[in-house]
């Protein structure tokens, strides 16, 4: 079993965390709009941090200029991410926070909130207790988390998030019900003539609905290896991009 993962500027020791460092991490970490720096509330919240992937990335990618909150729920996860942070060249701009994101309670507002959610509804449990909490719903159905994400969310924020093609007509229906527009959606396919295996996309809330920005991305080519717009996306982070 792998122990970490080892990007261009931050090492992520994911051994004691249910979820590994994945692809669907990465995509999410890269894709993701960052505030503006017109936004008077810059700072972001990265629901069900894991071992603190997500928040490394955007501080990365901000120079760790923006205060990142990383709320997760698994004890262990929780203390994987704190230790991840601490050993990062941005120790001071990530908060972990262990604890359940549907109680967190803060008077804070974030500019961006990032999450790599459960998503599983209605497949077998896992036989790991932290894996199924990690994978599936339960803990946190799509009703909740949208709701969590408004109240978190500041005025002209947006909620971005990754989900798999099973999921996605779910989780927008519950957003739509609940006033949130889709801003920008990305289609992501292992390589062309395969099926959509998962949607990245970012949600705001607005009064009236949107034209929402559509993309789509091939992680491979036609030869099989990593296509172009993959690598583009993924350069900062991975070693041999």
């Amino acid at each position: 079993m792998s122990a970490g993962f080892q990007c261009k500027q931050f090492y992520i020791g994911h051994q004691h965390c249910a979820m590994k460092v994945g692809t669907d991490a990465l995509l999410l970490g890269a894709w993701a709009a960052l505030p503006t720096a017109l936004q008077a509330t810059p700072a972001m919240l990265d629901i069900g941090c894991g071992s603190g992937i997500l928040s490394l990335m955007l501080a990365q990618r901000t120079g760790g200029q923006i205060p990142i909150t990383a709320v997760e729920l698994d004890t262990h996860a929780a203390t994987q991410a704190a230790a991840n942070v601490a050993a990062s060249p941005w120790p001071d701009a990530i908060r972990v926070v262990k604890g359940d994101i549907l109680t967190y309670s803060t008077a804070e507002r974030y500019a961006l909130i990032i999450s790599n959610p459960p998503f599983f509804q209605h497949a077998l449990p896992s036989q790991d207790a932290t894996r199924q909490q990690a994978r599936h719903t339960d803990s946190l159905p799509f009703a909740a988390l949208l709701q969590k994400a408004a109240q978190c969310l500041a005025p002209g924020g947006e909620f971005c998030l990754i989900l798999p093609a099973s999921s996605q007509a779910a989780f927008a229906q519950a957003a739509l019900e609940q006033g949130w527009q889709c801003r920008a959606r990305c289609a992501v396919q292992s390589k062309a003539g395969k099926p959509v295996s998962r949607y990245l996309q970012s949600w705001v809330k607005a009064d009236t609905e949107l034209d929402t920005e559509i993309s789509q991305l091939l992680i491979h080519d036609s030869s099989g290896g990593y296509s172009a717009a993959y690598r583009q996306l993924l350069q900062a982070f991975y070693l041999n991009f």
